[in-house]
């Protein structure tokens, strides 16, 4: 048994490394990037709170809700995904403390945690560092389940499930890696445990509200995954998604390894078989489904305690070799981080650009390289766009008989998260926006943003119906996704705003 002072060793160390993964994920950040055009929107769900989103289910908005009483500061926006990544972390250490790991171990992990991509992940308020959160509390309470069969575990296990599916519902492809992985060991004898299907049921209690949304509302998931293969799936290639993954990990590459070679060889991981073949079966579920490759990240904090246990313990009291091992994935981490992180601003990406595009971080979703990647240039020009908005915002004397209408969900929310006027309830024809109008009274102005291909850019479809059309200002931000995007002020309606307002969001309803 240890002692109480190694104990609060432990514990001092992991504090340390929950604050240096705290003090990474804002200090890596260059403060010239704004919010990604994901996080506004996660952030407007506060506003509209439901048991489910057509984006996303429910979990983030309650997460948002908090941001908003603790006042939505980035402080805090950025604060969330940092403590999902720090939980995370801590998972990990304690399945390397459940396989009898060393303490060497506990740290490997810690610093393999840090010096990877969750650093990334873990910048973006988005459901992805919950995901990976849920994901390793799952493998974390299977492995105590399995350990000793106290039945308190499954219900753990049920919990995180649960919340998981509640997060993302890329929870339930885990769950088909489970299944069959559990299947082919000896841990099947889990399945006629009564526990088990109790514990089941609990988990379909938290989910039912959700569940019964999306029936209410004819699966809205359906169509938001048809949408999503049809426009950025169809982009992704097998061959691609296997080789991110490896540099996801390139400097935790030996980790992984002597993951696999523990489970090989190590007699002790034979009884976790069940967790390398969850691994595989989960990744080619992902695979055949064409999946994002970063969607497969909730499986690696698992085999990087494995690798770490294996490690300690093939190198015993023969600390150099794992010393230089934890030397190389800092180093390499230092190397790799200005790619990895928003750290340069847009010249400095430019500049370099060579080296971004050797490992593919221009690449969008369209398949084609760009200058920045995008989700870097889905954190600039927001600010910008608010403030033409605003001037045109304070150029309308009624601002009851107001919409303000943007292209797309980014547009929408950022303009409600920068604008002066914490009223203007922007919409879009886009994603949750499309649900969120206020049309109960006659509209008789409108303040029109379009993105930078719009092929109508005198507004002469609107002339018939507004007495005035204003072109007020165009987003100029040369790195920013939405450059060119056009403001308008169309003022005097002449017919009922309000009905063709209705009519078009019916159509695009219908066409979700």
């Amino acid at each position: 048994m240890k002692n109480r002072n190694f104990d609060l060793i432990e514990l001092i160390s992991l504090a340390g490394f929950i604050l240096i993964k705290f003090v990474l994920s804002y200090v890596l950040v260059n403060n010239i990037y704004e919010l990604h055009r994901d996080e506004f929107l996660h952030l407007d769900q506060a506003n509209h709170l439901a048991a489910g989103f057509t984006s996303v289910p429910p979990l983030t908005s309650l997460f948002s809700l908090i941001i908003k009483f603790l006042g939505n500061g980035i402080f805090w926006v950025k604060f969330f995904p940092a403590f999902f990544g720090a939980a995370t972390m801590v998972f990990a250490w304690l399945i390397v403390d459940r396989l009898k790991g060393s303490f060497y171990a506990k740290c490997l992990v810690a610093v393999a945690f840090i010096c990877s991509v969750y650093i990334r992940l873990n910048i973006l308020y988005q459901p992805n560092s919950f995901d990976v959160l849920s994901w390793t509390a799952m493998f974390y309470y299977l492995l105590r389940y399995f350990e000793n069969n106290k039945s308190h575990f499954l219900y753990y296990f049920a919990i995180w499930t649960a919340f998981g599916f509640l997060n993302k519902y890329n929870v339930l492809f885990l769950v088909m890696g489970f299944l069959p992985a559990i299947l082919l060991t000896p841990k099947r004898n889990v399945f006629i445990n009564k526990h088990f299907y109790f514990a089941t049921v609990l988990a379909l209690l938290i989910i039912a509200p959700n569940v019964i949304w999306q029936i209410t509302h004819n699966f809205p998931v359906i169509s938001h995954m048809k949408k999503l293969a049809e426009t950025q799936l169809v982009n992704v290639k097998r061959a691609d998604f296997f080789k991110e993954q490896i540099l996801f990990f390139i400097n935790d590459v030996f980790l992984l390894l002597a993951a696999f070679l523990g489970f090989a060889i190590y007699k002790p991981f034979r009884k976790h078989l069940w967790v390398i073949l969850t691994f595989i079966f989960t990744l080619f579920i992902f695979s055949y489904f064409k999946a994002k490759s970063y969607y497969a990240l909730g499986l690696y904090p698992v085999l990087l305690a494995f690798g770490s246990v294996y490690i300690s313990q093939v190198m015993g009291k023969k600390y150099l070799v794992p010393s230089l091992l934890m030397i190389f994935i800092i180093g390499s981490f230092a190397y790799i981080v200005p790619i990895m992180m928003p750290v340069y601003a847009p010249e400095g990406i430019i500049a370099n650009h060579k080296r971004y595009e050797r490992v593919g971080a221009l690449r969008w979703e369209d398949g084609k390289d760009h200058d920045l990647p995008q989700d870097y240039a889905d954190m600039q020009g927001w600010k910008e766009l608010s403030a033409i908005v605003d001037s045109a915002y304070v150029k309308v004397k009624d601002k009851s008989a107001l919409i303000v209408r943007a292209d797309n969900y980014g547009q929408a929310g950022a303009i409600n998260y920068y604008s002066k006027y914490k009223n203007i309830n922007a919409v879009a024809y886009n994603a949750d926006y499309l649900y969120w109008f206020k049309i109960e009274k006659p509209i008789k102005d409108l303040i029109l943003i379009r993105g930078a291909n719009e092929k109508d850019p005198e507004r002469k479809k609107e002339q018939p119906f507004f007495d005035k059309i204003t072109k007020i200002g165009e987003l100029k931000n040369p790195y920013a996704r939405e450059k060119g995007a056009t403001v308008f002020l169309l003022e005097g309606a002449k017919i009922d705003i309000n009905s063709r307002l209705k009519s078009e969001i019916e159509e695009e309803k219908h066409d979700h």
